[in-house]
C-alpha cells in the first residue's frame, strides 16, 4: 500500500513551473503576481488538491521578532 501525502507549496510551485514565493502571493492575494501566472498557480492548486495547513500558518504568525506596538505607544 502507497502512503499518500498532502501536495505543499513546494508541489504546487513545481506544477506551475513558479518559486514558492510566487504561490505564496497568490494564496495571500497579492496585486504583485501576473494575471496568467495568478491562473497557472490556481489550476495547479486545483489539480494537485492542495490546500494550505492552517495550524502550520498559526505557528508562523506566532512570536515572530519585530517592532510590537502598544496602545500607549500610538499616543506618544
Amino acid at each position: 500500500m502507497t502512503e499518500h501525502r498532502a501536495p505543499t507549496i513546494a508541489d504546487v510551485a513545481d506544477r506551475a513551473g513558479v518559486s514558492r514565493q510566487t504561490v505564496s502571493r497568490v494564496i495571500n492575494h497579492d496585486a504583485y503576481v501576473a494575471n496568467d501566472t495568478r491562473i497557472r498557480v490556481l489550476e495547479a492548486i486545483r489539480d494537485l488538491g492542495y490546500h494550505p495547513n492552517v495550524a502550520a500558518q498559526a505557528l508562523g504568525r506566532r512570536n515572530r521578532p519585530g517592532p510590537r506596538v502598544s496602545s500607549s505607544d500610538a499616543d506618544a
